[in-house]
């Protein structure tokens, strides 16, 4: 174990050179990080070491799930008896919240535990950093095997203190191994074979049509991924824990799920949501014309990529049930941020509204979190890994940002956070929300490149929008430019302001912290400065 810790750090210290601005700095402390964790292990800091039984650790991940289409959060019209279960064996997290609303940042922030301009990913593209430390790393250098399974968005080919990462191109080795899928009779109509995001919204990249993907369940993805988690949970032993990770690509657009689930629910039976009076100027250009009849298959085929996620998850459930490990497992799912299905004229996530940046978030460990509550706590996604760490018996690096579940799930308090903050760069813009307000900034100097673009400029008075959560829960009125909230607005500018210079990751280059407007620092901070690909070297 020590050497394997001091090989990690090397890999940073090389990953650095090639790093812009603070990364040197950044891999010095991940080394100095590692070492300490040796010092702590070697000295008895570990949970083993004091006589506990250490979990294994099984993170299941969704893509695109939104908590309000999932039965254990209140909907009747989508059944999910397998998140339910989960549930009901464990915690809820009612107010969970992403840290950014695009797949890329949310998952390499929560896997680090760190805001995503602090790891420098904002954008979709973005590789992770070397010089990032994820939870991967941080459970390898305790012991702990590690295994990826399905969608991680790394956007590179480094493992990330991953041993193995199987995705789509074993997906698709295991299927011409096998003679490739089974047939699909003529008669029945299937998506189109290639996926065209912002071309066709209704028919093929939204998946208005509401059709299956020409596969049979046996042939999907995603029912390879859960056969990969079962070979894996029957087989590892028990000598040594396991941190396995089970990412699945639902529901994400074009809401793939196989033939036996073609025609599972009638698309006239979802209401369309109503667009607010406020609406109009930020609408997407690209939603403007769908017809009622197109937002309705939309709608049945995200809750039937739902439905077909939660068999799916099912499906690793019961292999851990079957496996001698159910006991000693921490089981997490979180979905990597929300959806929305019309509110606000929206299909996407890419914004700031409820429905686009809250996550499902459910834990469960036998004996040591008690079945059956759902907790109210503000809680953000950074919060997972330091929680994972604390159940481990590990020390929590500085370098997280996020905070410890362990006294929520525990009983020990209902509070978390006060407030939470999400980011999203690629239209600078950022939230902050208490219990009962949100403020949201947007600078209006980008124009967008996510192919969200509305065809109009942000208006000045929609700048700084403000909702009353409590009085007005779907967000349609913007209390930012009454004179009565006039102070309330600055102070939580000013709260976000102070977040965005505490968390920047070259803080140097920040305006200096005299300056009075929070804008001006909002401005400068919500640009994107990811972290890019090293050019390589003759």
């Amino acid at each position: 174990m020590q050497g394997r810790v001091f090989i990690f750090g090397l890999r940073h210290r090389r990953g650095d050179r090639r790093s812009e601005g603070a990364g040197r700095t950044q891999a010095v402390l991940a080394l100095v990080w590692m070492l300490g964790l040796v010092c702590m292990c070697l000295l008895g800091g570990s949970a083993a070491a004091r006589g506990e039984q250490r979990p294994n650790v099984l993170w299941i991940v969704s893509d695109d799930h939104a908590p309000y289409v999932c039965s254990a959060y209140g909907n009747r019209q989508v059944r999910t008896p397998n998140i339910d279960r989960l549930a009901s064996e464990g915690m809820r997290f009612d107010r969970a919240y992403c840290n950014s609303p695009v797949c890329t940042a949310s998952r390499q922030s929560f896997l680090t535990g760190r805001y995503p301009r602090t790891v420098g990913v904002t954008q979709l593209l973005t590789p992770l950093p070397e010089s990032e430390v994820t939870l991967a790393e941080m459970l390898a250098a305790a012991g702990y095997q590690t295994v990826a399974l399905g969608k991680m968005h790394f956007n590179s080919r480094l493992l990330h203190g991953f041993d193995k990462h199987l995705d789509k191109a074993a997906y698709h080795k295991f299927l011409q191994a096998r003679g490739g899928p089974r047939p699909v009779p003529n008669e029945i109509a299937v998506l189109p074979k290639k996926w065209r995001p912002f071309r066709d919204p209704a028919e093929v990249w939204l998946n208005g049509s509401y059709l299956p993907l020409a596969l049979w369940d046996a042939d999907m993805l995603s029912t390879y991924l859960a056969e990969e988690a079962d070979r894996f949970l029957a087989t590892a032993g028990t000598q040594r824990p396991f941190f396995l990770v089970v990412s699945f690509r639902q529901p994400h657009s074009p809401f793939h799920f196989p033939i036996e689930y073609r025609n599972r629910l009638d698309p006239r039976g979802f209401d369309v949501p109503e667009v607010g009076p406020e609406d109009d100027w930020q609408i997407p250009a690209i939603f403007r014309h769908l017809t009622r009849e197109q937002k309705q298959g939309i709608i049945a085929s995200y809750y039937t990529a739902t439905e077909y996620l939660d068999a799916k998850i099912g499906q690793v459930l019961d292999a851990l049930d079957r496996s001698p490990h159910r006991d000693n497992t921490l089981v997490v799912y979180v979905g990597d941020h929300g959806y929305m299905l019309g509110q606000h004229g929206r299909f996407e996530k890419h914004c700031m509204y409820e429905q686009a940046v809250r996550s499902p978030l459910l834990f469960r460990l036998p004996g040591r979190i008690a079945p059956g509550r759902a907790s109210d706590a503000m809680v953000e996604l950074i919060d997972i890994v330091p929680t994972v760490l604390e159940f481990c018996g590990i020390d929590i690096p500085e370098r997280v940002q996020g905070r410890s579940l362990v006294p929520v799930l525990r009983g020990q308090t209902t509070r978390h956070r006060d407030h939470v903050i999400v980011e999203y760069s690629e239209n600078e813009e950022a939230m902050i929300r208490t219990p009962r307000w949100k403020l949201i900034y947007t600078t209006g100097n980008r124009k967008r490149q996510d192919g969200y673009e509305t065809g109009r400029d942000v208006p000045d008075e929609q700048k700084v929008r403000l909702y009353d959560l409590e009085n007005d829960p779907e967000e349609f009125h913007n209390l930012a430019n009454e004179p009565r909230q006039a102070e309330r607005v600055e102070r939580l500018l000013s709260e976000l302001a102070q977040h965005m210079v505490r968390t920047a990751r070259l803080p140097e280059h920040v305006p200096p912290s005299d300056v009075t407007d929070p804008r001006a620092i909002l401005d400068f901070c919500l640009v994107p400065r990811d972290v890019k690909r090293p050019t390589p070297t003759k």
